[in-house]
Order: C-alpha cells, then sequence, then structure tokens
C-alpha cells in the first residue's frame, strides 16, 4: 500500500500545472489513489512509446548536434571566453564568411531560456540568403514591440550588437539620453553609421576587459584553427572584422547606409526592445492569459538570481504562507515594476537614506521612493507581493538591503539562465487556493 501512495503522490505532479478543482478533490480522496495509478500508468506507457519513437527519429538530429558542440568546445579550449561570449557562441545559429551570428530568435531565446534551440547544425547564409534578409529587414519607422519574434530567423545579429542589445534591457528610460549621447559624438543630435560602429567596438572592448577578457591560450604549441582561422590574434576573436552590415545596422540606417539616426527613434527601440522581451517573459507564465498569479511573478522575479534551490524555495514558501486572497497581476503592472528595477541603483541611494537614520521602509515609503526614482507608480497590489517576498519576520518592513542585492542579480540576465520547475511550493500553492474556495 505504501509503494501504491509513493506512485500516487508521484502521478499528482504531472497534474499540478492544471490546478482545476476536479483534480484537487480527486487528490484529496485516498480512496482515489488506485484510480490514479491505473491513470498513471496509461500516461506512462503512453510517454514510453513517445520517448522510443523520438529516440528512434532524433538520434541523427543528436549526432549533428554533438558535432556542433564538438567544433564549439575545440574552440573553447582554443581561448579563455567570458560567460558572454560562451553564451553567444552556443545561441548563435547562422555563419557568415567565417563568423558567428545570431537571428533575432536567438537573441530573444539567449536572454529568457537556458539551453538554445535544437538544430542539426549551424546555417551557413550564401549570398543571395543574406541579400534577402537585408531586403526584408523593416525600417525604424517600422519598428514595434514585435519586431524581433516576428522576423525570427530572418535576420542576423553580431557578438558586439548582441551586447549592445543585452545592455538595452537594463537601461531605465532616463539612461536612454545619456546612451545615445555617448554614439552621437560630434553632438549634432544625429548618429551615423560610423559613429555607430566605432562606439559600439569601444562599448564591446570595455565591456570585454571588465568580464575577465579573451586572451589566446595556445595548446602544444598549435595555433588554434577554428572558424576559419577566426582567432588569429586576441583583438579579434568573436570581434573579427564585419564584412556584411547586420540586421541592426540596416535598421538604423537604411539599405545602403546613408541614413542618420535620431534620438526619437533611438529612445523608440530601446523601449520596444524592452517591452518586447518583458511580454516574452511574461506570455511564458500567463498561457495565453492576460494575468499571472503572484507565484508566478515571484519565479520571474527569482529566476535569473544566484539562489540555490532551498533558498530559492525558502522565499516562495513565504509567499504562499502570507497570501491569503490571490490576486492575478496583469503585463501593465508587471512591466512599470521592471521598468523600476531599471532605476535600482537610483533606489538604493534613496533607501540608503532611511537606513542610515536607522529607519524601517514601509510600504508607503517604498511606493515614494520608487516614484522619486522613476516618476512613475507602482500598483500597491506589486508592493503587497514585493513585501511578503522579501519582509522576512513579517513585521510589515522591507528587508531592503537584501531585495536590492538578489534584484540586482537580474543585471546577469543573458549570461545565465535557471528556468525553475513548477515544483512541490507552486503545487501546494493551487491547492491552497482550492482548498480556500469560492
Amino acid at each position: 500500500m505504501a509503494s501504491m501512495s509513493i506512485l500516487a503522490a508521484k502521478f499528482t505532479r504531472l497534474l499540478k500545472k492544471t490546478c482545476n478543482l476536479s483534480t484537487i478533490k480527486s487528490l484529496r480522496s485516498p480512496q482515489n489513489t488506485g484510480k490514479i495509478i491505473k491513470t498513471g500508468a496509461g500516461v506512462l506507457a503512453v510517454g514510453s512509446a513517445v520517448l522510443y519513437v523520438g529516440h528512434k527519429y532524433t538520434r541523427g538530429n543528436v549526432v549533428y548536434a554533438a558535432r556542433s558542440r564538438k567544433r564549439d568546445d575545440e574552440l573553447q579550449k582554443a581561448v579563455r571566453l567570458t560567460v558572454r561570449e560562451r553564451r553567444f557562441i552556443k545561441f548563435a545559429s547562422v555563419e557568415y564568411d567565417g563568423q558567428l551570428y545570431m537571428t533575432p530568435q536567438d537573441f530573444l531565446d539567449s536572454v529568457v531560456e537556458s539551453e538554445p534551440r535544437p538544430r542539426h547544425k549551424r546555417r551557413c547564409l550564401t549570398d543571395k540568403e543574406l541579400e534577402t534578409i537585408t531586403y526584408s529587414t523593416p525600417s525604424l519607422r517600422y519598428g514595434g514591440t514585435h519586431m524581433f519574434r516576428t522576423m525570427r530567423d530572418k535576420g542576423i545579429v553580431s557578438y558586439t550588437e548582441y551586447l549592445f542589445l543585452l545592455s538595452i534591457l537594463t537601461k531605465p528610460q532616463t539612461g536612454f539620453r545619456i546612451a545615445f549621447n555617448m554614439f552621437d559624438t560630434d553632438g549634432n543630435e544625429r548618429v551615423d553609421k560610423n559613429e555607430f560602429l566605432v562606439m559600439e567596438s569601444i562599448f564591446s572592448h570595455a565591456w570585454r576587459g571588465r568580464h575577465g577578457g579573451l586572451s589566446v591560450q595556445i595548446t602544444e604549441g598549435k595555433r588554434a584553427r577554428n572558424y576559419d582561422n577566426m582567432l588569429e590574434d586576441e583583438d579579434q576573436g568573436l570581434q573579427r572584422r564585419n564584412t556584411v552590415d547586420t540586421t541592426l545596422m540596416v535598421h538604423f540606417f537604411g539599405k545602403d547606409g546613408g541614413k542618420e539616426l535620431k534620438y526619437e527613434g533611438f529612445r523608440q527601440f530601446m523601449e520596444n526592445l524592452q517591452h518586447e522581451v518583458l511580454e516574452l517573459e511574461f506570455s511564458e507564465f500567463s498561457k495565453g492569459q492576460d494575468t499571472i498569479s503572484e507565484l508566478d511573478f515571484a519565479k520571474i522575479l527569482l529566476r535569473y538570481t544566484y539562489l540555490d534551490m532551498d533558498e530559492y524555495d525558502k522565499y516562495l514558501e513565504r509567499l504562499l504562507d502570507r497570501s491569503e486572497d490571490s490576486i492575478d497581476i496583469t503585463f501593465d503592472e508587471f512591466r512599470k515594476f521592471y521598468q523600476f528595477l531599471n532605476s535600482l541603483d537610483d533606489f538604493s541611494i534613496a533607501m540608503r537614506m532611511y537606513t542610515l537614520a536607522n529607519h524601517p521602509i514601509s510600504k508607503d515609503e517604498f511606493l515614494r521612493a520608487v516614484k522619486i526614482c522613476t516618476g512613475a507608480s507602482i500598483s500597491q497590489h506589486i508592493v503587497d507581493t514585493v513585501f511578503a517576498l522579501f519582509d522576512v519576520d513579517g513585521d510589515g518592513q522591507l528587508s531592503y538591503e537584501e531585495f536590492i542585492a538578489i534584484m540586482k542579480d537580474r543585471l546577469h540576465r543573458g549570461s545565465k539562465s535557471q528556468p525553475r520547475g513548477e515544483g512541490w511550493e507552486a503545487f501546494k500553492y493551487c491547492v491552497k487556493q482550492e482548498m480556500k474556495g469560492p
């Protein structure tokens, strides 16, 4: 009987994503254990058949993928790569003239997924395919919050652009003007293609020096022979000459490269990209609905952190224990909160003034500090959820240092991703909500 209970418990994990009332009620009844096991056995039998067929027909794909990984491994043995360089190589799915590129879809995947999509091998672009990509790239006036998802694999993104795009995701709106002015080297309120390329190169070298650098380490006296001598010297590596106009260059400066980029277009592009990535994260949990649960919000909040599983579960458990009435979170609430997180440095300064005066931080003071730092308000519901996670002793005051330290981990997005499983805590949350009744 004990073994039957174990099997039943395992099968209930398969049901947790549905979380409907009938399922929960059936789980409450010990007499239904036999039914659960029979159903589970059927599911497992079908699953085994699917796994067998999938193994049979994907074995060839695995061989191709293994060869591609071996090639990447050889590259990484020949050089000491930074975390972001390794991630770019891992997700880049196309190659042209011996240089790796991401597609727009690759970039989105690298931000929100832990692993790239399965593929046979990297696609080597022909001149004709590259020409098609160039002519299908929308101009700046036709960009939008779905541009990367619409283009999918019909575009190329270089490594320096990958770093630039990542930096956009964590910039506050007040930083958009500063970023534009850095590119506008002659101060004429316009950025041309050459200005952009020069600053982009400087930016990538600064980033590389800050995060460990790319240093060639030749083993056994032999030069690395990967990617057509891509690593001829330390300054080339992933930054080797760009012989083609990338999708971003065409989007900003036109097909002939003669257009100039003005601040308004630059600002709109940055806002659109931030919106698109947030919408992608939100939709992953909303499953087509207009809202996500408080628990889903917490999972997104913690997914890029360096918490171990025990600490991660501790935060979710705290939220579960303190959530009396579950109120769903809209995308607008979600978006405004993440715009605030991009201003975390300013918020940290404001919070430090409270702590220097030994003054505890209440919800009202938290809201006021957010308003001062960002000029916008976040919802009371979001604040309640944040306090449920980070108010350690439940006294209604924020453990702000812990909050800021963990939220700053989100700056590592794009270099690491820790999508968490639903787990026991999610299942308990569903059970709790059902037990409360209408």
